[in-house]
């Protein structure tokens, strides 16, 4: 279940400057000295750096676009402070400095602002900038979780899941995965679907636990995509169907799911649900086992020395049962021992 992460200043700029970016900005001539309101009005300072950020209207410049939420930012101006910390925060037109980070995001947060009080928890989730301190990241999650901000609903179930700073409660990382849930977020529509799949903080409910998977995987959550084809593979919680488990495969495996792009590979190795074809099951097994996953590796190995669906190829079949080796998959060891021995 993912926590807190990094990329998220990235959109939380991202929507902050496309949200607060005035029709009056328009219309400034970028080749003139700017206004005298323009220079002292933080909306409009607000609104130039939005421009500069975003490349609109103007050559994309996070330099300039710092410069220019700084102006607003020193005048208090909240949305100007969130922004100048995702700068800081992502290393975006200035050098990556936590420490500063935190300063702005804290002077957002202490003005009430739900996206820096949820940034600056993650930054003491993660100790960032600041000591790692469980008990503050909680106590800034709840603050933006409290005012309806999905992200942080998401990391307080995850704390409460994991019983990371508190003590571990899945019925409590239930109500906030919900309350984040119901407000579409992805990543906790998968993890409800996770607790009803398992049966914990609740009592197991396969089909729950699908309507779950299916709110995340149709918004392209690769994950659930993933499980959703699992489900439907083996029949829990819909009626079994090699068809629909192969379509959500796919669609988790062509966003890189390793372990889709395995699935996949079975189905065609086995001939479950699709005609046997080793060619594309090689195809499958070949993109995990690129990314590095052993089981694909020993996979394409075995097929390499047994010439199952391609022609027999010892050196092949070493290459791939070495890189499982080195990867830690001790059959593949004892296969590439025996291989050398010959």
């Amino acid at each position: 279940m993912p926590l807190f992460k990094t990329s998220f200043a990235k959109q939380i700029i991202a929507f902050l400057v496309t949200a607060t970016l005035p029709l009056l900005s328009l219309a400034i001539d970028f080749n003139q000295p700017q206004s005298l309101d323009s220079q002292v009005n933080p909306d409009a300072q607000i609104s130039i750096g939005s421009m500069y950020y975003l490349g609109e209207g103007v050559e994309q410049d996070y330099t300039k676009a710092k410069q220019w939420f700084e102006k607003a930012a020193n005048q208090g101006n909240v949305i100007a402070q969130v922004n100048l910390g995702g700068l800081y925060h992502l290393g975006e037109g200035v050098e990556q400095d936590y420490t500063k980070a935190k300063q702005w995001y804290e002077k957002a947060a202490n003005q009430g602002n739900p996206d820096a009080q949820f940034m600056l928890g993650g930054l003491y989730e993660q100790g960032k900038g600041v000591e790692q301190d469980y008990a503050k990241a909680k106590q800034w999650f709840e603050k933006a979780a409290n005012q309806g901000n999905p992200d942080a609903q998401l990391a307080l179930g995850n704390m409460y899941y994991l019983g990371e700073g508190v003590e571990q409660d899945y019925a409590k990382a239930k109500q906030w995965f919900e309350k984040a849930a119901n407000q579409g977020n992805p990543d906790a529509q998968l993890a409800l679907g996770g607790l009803y799949h398992l049966g914990e903080g609740v009592e197991q409910d396969y089909t729950k636990a699908k309507q779950w998977y299916e709110k995340a995987a149709n918004q392209g959550n690769p994950d659930a995509q993933f499980i959703l084809g699992g489900l439907y593979e083996q029949g829990k919680g819909v009626e079994q169907d090699y068809a629909k488990a192969k379509q959500w495969y796919e669609k988790a495996a062509n966003q890189g799911n390793v372990v889709a792009q395995i699935s996949i590979g079975t189905m065609y190795h086995l001939g479950e649900g699709v005609e046997q074809d080793y060619t594309k099951a090689k195809q499958w097994y070949e993109k995990a086992a690129n990314q590095g996953n052993v089981l694909a590796q020993f996979g394409l190995g075995s097929m390499y020395q047994n010439g199952i669906g391609i022609k027999k190829n010892i050196p092949a079949a070493k290459k791939w049962f070495e890189k499982s080796c080195l990867n830690g998959y001790i059959e593949s060891c004892n296969r590439y021992q025996i291989l050398n021995q010959r």
